[in-house]
């Protein structure tokens, strides 16, 4: 998309959900190549509470990508952040593999580096732990928009000299983990696409009285929920070597199918665990 091609829409336009701006600091050749990518608008550099004609924005800032919901009052941005905030200091004073992921993984059962496909990996905090403690990670997450969000959050951690050992045990790759995870449970050349497959889909928010996370309240903006999380845990099981884990909110109930064989809870989420064979002891 040219330049000429994207200007700020009027007042008067037609409200959308999403579109791409930045700041006076924010990289305008990359807010061009997002646009380009995800055929959106670019407002070119706004402030995103004065945004009336769209729901949301891809925003650029001297911090790097967000997602930020438009007007006055709106929830504050959203992005993939590893170096500080909670993940810089889940990364220094975390619980090591005693962490609720880390036991549902197995990390306290094997010292052997697992390799982990995270099946919906969002912001990838949970591969980043994961990561930490020496597993290889490959991440897929099939919307676009939290795809290039994590992109840019992996890449600004890689210029980190602390986080760069773990962002070299993580990989992102494209498309939709369903697909991918069917072709490899039906290709007998590879029937074991990862040592354990890990989901965690977006859970339907029934309970009106409960505060939702911020994350949660700008994910449904863009997101919406996941309905095929029977689809994607089937072909989750056709492909993992030991087993599968899911993440669920801790009263939700489990993902139609078989039953896990085990679960590990928390206080607000927990995980059902699904074994195929025992995890390796070195």
């Amino acid at each position: 998309m040219s330049r000429s091609n994207v200007s700020n829409a009027s007042p008067q336009a037609e409200t959308i959900p999403l579109a791409i701006a930045r700041s006076p600091l924010g990289d305008d050749h990359q807010a061009l190549s997002l646009s380009t990518d995800l055929s959106l608008p670019y407002l070119g550099v706004v402030l995103p509470k004065d945004v009336r004609h769209a729901n949301a924005l891809l925003f650029l800032d001297e911090n790097g990508l967000c997602l930020q919901v438009a007007g006055k009052g709106a929830p504050g941005p959203v992005r993939a952040e590893f170096v500080t905030g909670k993940m810089g200091y889940r990364r220094e004073h975390g619980g090591g593999s005693g962490q609720l992921v880390a036991r549902a993984v197995g990390l306290q059962k094997t010292k052997a580096g697992l390799h982990v496909l995270d099946a919906t990996a969002g912001l990838g905090q949970d591969a980043f732990v994961l990561a930490g403690l020496g597993c290889r990670v490959s991440l897929f997450e099939r919307n676009p928009v939290i795809h290039a969000l994590l992109a840019d959050g992996l890449a600004r951690a890689a210029l980190n000299m602390d986080c760069a050992p773990i962002i070299a045990r993580m990989t992102l790759r494209a498309g939709s983990s369903i697909d991918w995870l069917t072709n490899a449970g039906e290709a007998s050349e590879t029937p074991d696409a990862a040592d354990v497959i890990y989901l965690d889909p977006m859970f339907p928010h029934r309970d009106k009285s409960a505060l939702v996370k911020k994350e949660m309240q700008v994910f449904r903006t863009v997101v919406g929920d996941d309905d095929d999380s029977e689809a994607l845990l089937e072909a989750a099981l056709a492909a993992a070597k030991y087993r599968v884990v899911v993440k669920r909110p801790r009263k939700a109930p489990a993902i139609s199918g078989p039953e896990p064989g085990t679960r590990v809870e928390g206080k607000s989420s927990r995980y059902d665990i699904y074994p195929i064979r025992a995890l390796p002891q070195r």
